[in-house]
């Protein structure tokens, strides 16, 4: 029917039977069946001559919206098949890969690597949405390769595999390769990911979806060496703090550009983390075109991170510009101070937000989930009669902080137990924005007059 038809659709491809489709007159439609053979003489021919558009946008997939509504993205062919070719070269993606959809393929990270897996010619194994049971059943069943996580993703497997009571490695050996994005992961879970998937080689990768996903990789375990890369703070001296994620993808430029205060790459070594390259999108999509005027005249993007690069070419983050915390004139990113705080044992996860504060400015304050077995004591309660386990309290968090080095600065002023579950994404990362509206409602931040 001419009715319904979008005017910028130049072919239908029609399934099953073409006069049950409602479009059998239509001179744009042509049979699937025309595409793979010479069925469809001379009209599906010209129909189907190839057209080249590398530059042209391939799809518009929206970001996670962290800090502000989400933004439609506009890739183009180009990003998507640069972007396929550094998976497939790095990961090693291959036409024998089995790739389990463990991501929704509405972000970026789920269908550049659904891209990069066809592009390789390997097999695809679809699911509604993910879910624990659901994963390690299709692993068996299929004899799953690959698949990608997020820190999250990560922790539910693990904690299905843990409850089950699975030993390690069952049923699981025919997984060679994982790569995990949207936040790099905590070293007890890299412990426990490479017993879990004794043959996989595990690697972490920073990205963003306005460059088409991953700009850095990080092999975290190989099958060989089930042994984690050392962590950033065994790395030599130079250290400015952060959180390393890797070496840029061989079609990747990164640089460190002007910070906020005006500060250069020549005068600090820190600064806002810049990329240049085909990997790059069009434009943010508004008003029915892509407006491309994020990226300065000479092509350069900037991540919205602030970081720095060692001499070794890896890129250390620092945190988000958004995201940092002003407090008595010193700036604090929460993801170098939940990093730490993540290292205790009995942290499940930390959230780090800035609060007002009529002296500082803004004070540092985390959110701390802790560990089944381990109980949470501050001083209110630290002369009340406690169970079993190990415990964790404000103090204690503090004394971490100061023995891991953390600059006084940054130390959290204020602990808070997190009962709930933390506000995140789908993608699960951080509301912070959110979180701090809950704290704020939570608690009474004591005067400071």
């Amino acid at each position: 029917m001419e009715g319904d038809r979008f005017p910028s659709i130049g072919l239908y491809l029609l399934l099953g039977d073409p006069c049950r489709t409602g479009r059998a007159a239509a001179g744009c439609a042509v049979p699937i069946t025309d595409v793979t053979g010479s069925l469809g003489g001379a009209t599906a021919a010209a129909a189907m001559e190839p057209v080249s558009a590398p530059d042209d946008i391939a799809l518009i997939c929206f970001t996670s919206g962290t800090t502000g509504r989400p933004k439609g993205v506009a890739i183009s062919h180009t990003s998507l098949i640069i972007q396929s070719l550094a998976k497939i070269a790095i990961v090693g993606y291959g036409e024998d890969d089995v790739y389990l959809h463990t991501a929704p393929l509405c972000h970026i990270g789920g269908v550049s690597s659904c891209m990069a897996v066809l592009m390789a010619g390997g097999c695809h194994v679809l699911a509604p949405k993910f879910d624990a049971r659901s994963a390690f059943a299709a692993i068996q069943e299929h004899g799953v390769t690959c698949f990608i996580t997020v820190p999250a993703i990560m922790a539910d497997l693990l904690s299905y595999a843990r409850k089950e009571e699975m030993a390690p490695g069952c049923g699981r050996t025919t997984v060679t390769k994982i790569l995990n994005g949207g936040g790099g992961l905590p070293l007890h879970l890299v412990n426990a990911a490479s017993q879990s998937f004794p043959r996989a080689a595990i690697f972490s990768a920073y990205g963003m979806t306005e460059a088409c996903s991953s700009l850095t990789f990080m092999a975290l375990t190989t099958p060989k060496l089930q042994e984690p890369e050392p962590e950033p703070e065994t790395q030599p001296c130079g250290h400015h703090g952060g959180v390393c994620v890797g070496k840029p993808a061989p079609h990747v430029e990164i640089r460190i550009g002007m910070d906020d205060d005006g500060t250069t790459a020549g005068s600090s070594p820190t600064g806002n983390v810049l990329t240049r390259g085909l990997h790059t999108m069009v434009g943010y999509w508004a008003n029915g075109k892509a407006d491309s005027s994020e990226c300065d005249r000479n092509g350069w993007l900037d991540t919205g991170d602030t970081g720095w690069v060692d001499e070794e070419g890896n890129l250390w983050l620092l945190g988000r510009h958004k995201g940092r915390i002003k407090t008595g004139g010193e700036n604090v990113y929460p993801e170098e101070v939940e990093s730490v705080l993540s290292q205790h044992p009995g942290v499940a996860r930390a959230v780090v937000v800035g609060v007002p504060d009529s002296r500082l400015g803004e004070r540092v304050v985390a959110c701390v989930s802790v560990k089944d077995g381990w109980n949470w004591v501050d001083a209110r309660a630290e002369h009340e009669h406690r169970g079993g386990g190990e415990e964790v309290s404000p103090q204690i968090l503090h004394g971490h902080c100061r023995t891991k080095e953390l600059s006084r600065f940054k130390v959290p002023r204020s602990y808070y137990q997190w009962r709930q579950p933390f506000p995140v994404t789908t993608t699960g990362k951080i509301r912070r924005e959110e979180l701090k509206r809950e704290l704020l409602a939570a608690i009474r931040l004591p005067s400071n007059l």
